[in-house]
């Protein structure tokens, strides 16, 4: 079977469409449009409501250490700041993995990001300015900063990510897991777990957890590029419980299609970091298969949303097997 990759590059729309492939126009109308009401969208586009809403929901999410809404703000923050061990500053609104300043190490009043650069604590407070001036937001809407605690990397997962935490994206049609992806930082994705910025992609088994396929700037790869380690080694332990959790945000959301990424973090174990009602296509890339079939036999149920968690789950391991 030719890789998807190829296909995608041979332009073939026949056999793209005999691989089940969907594009972007098909995801925007036939399952965005139709199973996402607008009216829920906020509940997504908005961090710090998300958050609000899991914690409300029981749902496992990164401690909430302060929140940044006016330039008034940012002095006491820094203060706070500076007698922390590291924390993570989010824009509420950002898209894309956009203003996100991770700071792994706090020392002599200067800032430390993962690769060892010294960032000051003037940068940091124009940082937080320009996200409340909405350089960050989509449409650059006035929006508030996020202070998180800092996630530490499940000590199996080290190997596999270079200067970031690793995270897993799974879509969730009407409650119903269907393909999950994990993203790894690399060098070139300056520590951060974003495919368009470098990031390696593995797709993942529904069943299982274990990787399928990886891929880096589109191309198929073996190894990690950084710290040499065998993708096709990459498996998740906790799978079954990361499904657990991503049907929980739709219980939640009530978003028909949604993207879910979840993170490994050592102590707090599988937690949501955030959610996205316009995920990207690029997981059926790393999967080496399309999402439209999976997403008719979901359709082909009657109220699959009333199945319990575990039964939905359940579904997704049985029918969503790789190979």
């Amino acid at each position: 079977m030719a890789p998807l990759k190829q296909l995608l590059n041979n332009s073939i729309l026949g056999r793209l469409s005999s691989r089940g492939i969907m594009g972007m126009n098909r995801r925007n109308i036939s399952y965005i449009s139709r199973y996402n009401s607008r009216d829920l969208f906020p509940l997504v586009d908005d961090k710090l409501k998300t958050k609000r809403l899991a914690l409300e929901n029981n749902v496992t999410v990164p401690g909430l250490i302060a929140v940044v809404s006016s330039q008034h703000d940012i002095s006491r923050v820094m203060d706070m700041l500076l007698k922390l061990k590291g924390f993570c500053i989010k824009p509420s609104k950002g898209s894309g993995g956009k203003g996100i300043l991770v700071i792994t190490r706090v020392e002599g009043g200067e800032f430390y990001r993962s690769n060892g650069q010294v960032t000051s604590s003037k940068d940091v407070r124009r940082h937080l300015s320009n996200i409340l001036a909405g350089l960050f937001s989509l449409g650059g809407a006035v929006d508030v900063a996020m202070v998180e605690a800092l996630m530490i990397v499940d000590p199996k997962m080290q190997t596999f990510s270079h200067e970031g935490v690793p995270d897993i994206r799974v879509i969730v049609f009407r409650g119903v897991p269907v393909m999950g992806m994990m993203r790894l930082a690399c060098a070139s994705s300056n520590g951060k777990a974003n495919l368009h910025q470098g990031a390696i992609g593995v797709g993942l088994d529904m069943d299982t957890g274990k990787a399928v396929y990886a891929l880096q700037h589109d191309q198929y790869i073996q190894k990690h590029p950084d710290t040499g380690s065998e993708l096709h080694s990459l498996h998740l332990e906790q799978w079954q419980r990361l499904l657990e959790l991503a049907c929980a945000c739709y219980d939640m959301t009530g978003l028909g299609y949604l993207g879910v990424d979840l993170v490994m973090d050592a102590d707090l174990g599988p937690c949501l970091l955030e959610l996205n009602a316009r995920p990207g296509l690029s997981i059926q890339i790393a999967n080496n298969s399309g999402l439209l079939p999976r997403l008719r036999q979901i359709e082909a149920i009657k109220h699959p949303e009333r199945m319990s968690v575990l039964e939905r789950v359940h579904f997704a391991q049985t029918h969503f097997t790789a190979g």
